[in-house]
């Protein structure tokens, strides 16, 4: 399953938005190698626009993703017709 998972926004930067693509696709790296097992996912993009990202994972694996610090939404991908 596609889902996006959208964060707590916690950093503004007047760098630019490379630094600020950077620093947020490696937070969102970082929350998921804390929280689910290696290989278990499969992370398709960073989205710095909203500090989210898409991810493939399992439904036990979102219900862990929403419950933990800083996550706000966590929804299944949808494809509009």
């Amino acid at each position: 399953m596609l889902c996006i998972v959208l964060l707590a926004r916690s950093f503004r930067s007047k760098e630019g938005s490379a630094t600020l693509d950077s620093y947020l696709s490696h937070k969102h790296d970082k929350l998921l190698a804390e929280l689910l097992q290696p290989d278990s996912y499969r992370k398709r993009s960073s989205l710095a626009i909203v500090d989210g990202f898409a991810v493939e994972i399992t439904e036990a694996q979102a219900s862990v993703l929403r419950s933990a610090k800083g996550v706000r939404v966590v929804e299944k991908n949808q494809e509009l017709a």
